[in-house]
């Protein structure tokens, strides 16, 4: 669960073995996993997004928490917290690399995430909704391939090295640059089919992307076409 989150259980039957780790954030005040727990976005996953470990992690985290729980219990010192959070850090850390062993295990099972947001954001294009419902955000493309927005981001970042949005923004320079290609269609035309709101915005997108104004992209191109 996420820092922060309430839980409550109402007549739970509980049918497996497990451990739960329960900090105040007080516990965590001044020490360097304060501001590092944060970067654990798996804490925002999804029920269905949680962690499958194998055996041989089972065995990792069970012994990171017996180690943290014998501490805990046995040795309250001057450097029983330090030991504590750095033991929770550490399994912290391997959470986070079985995760990504998850993205790219289900990614051969399931189909590459990458490819899948590229033909929703087709679907989703030739819908209209860029026009009518303005650019797609992570989490309207996350809702449709039915995942939670980090776990989207992070699992094409494992898949691609690029995230959610530089996947979006890529899609927009490319059917950007198909549209500056028609004939008599102005930049403000192609910014507004494509969902922005202000040409203006477009017009930086694109030039951080490509290099060059959409303006110039335009004209170079008519010039290039005009040659051959």
């Amino acid at each position: 669960h996420a820092p922060g989150q309430v839980v409550q259980w109402e007549d739970m039957v509980i049918e497996k073995k497990g451990f739960i780790i329960n900090i105040h954030a007080d516990y965590l005040k001044g020490h360097p996993l304060a501001e590092r727990i944060r970067n654990y976005h798996y804490f925002a996953y999804t029920t269905h997004e949680a962690l499958h470990i194998s055996p041989r992690e089972e065995v990792t985290l069970l012994s990171l928490y017996q180690t943290i729980e014998a501490e805990y219990t046995n040795n309250q010192d001057a450097l029983s917290r330090e030991i504590i959070l750095g033991l929770l850090d550490t399994l912290l850390r391997y959470a986070e690399r079985f995760y990504r062993r998850q993205f790219l295990h289900r990614a051969e099972l399931q189909g590459d995430l990458g490819y899948r947001l590229h033909q929703a954001l087709v679907r989703y294009f030739a819908s209209g909704d860029f026009y009518q419902a303005g650019i797609p955000s992570v989490e309207r493309m996350a809702s449709l391939l039915s995942v939670s927005p980090r776990y989207l981001s992070d699992a094409l970042k494992a898949e691609t090295g690029k995230t959610a949005i530089e996947h979006i923004h890529g899609f927009l320079i490319e059917e950007a640059k198909n549209l500056l290609l028609e004939r008599n269609k102005t930049v403000a035309e192609v910014a507004y089919q494509l969902g922005f709101e202000y040409p203006q915005y477009f017009s930086r997108l694109f030039k951080a992307k490509v290099g060059v104004s959409p303006t110039a992209f335009q004209k170079n191109a008519r010039l290039n076409h005009t040659d051959d």
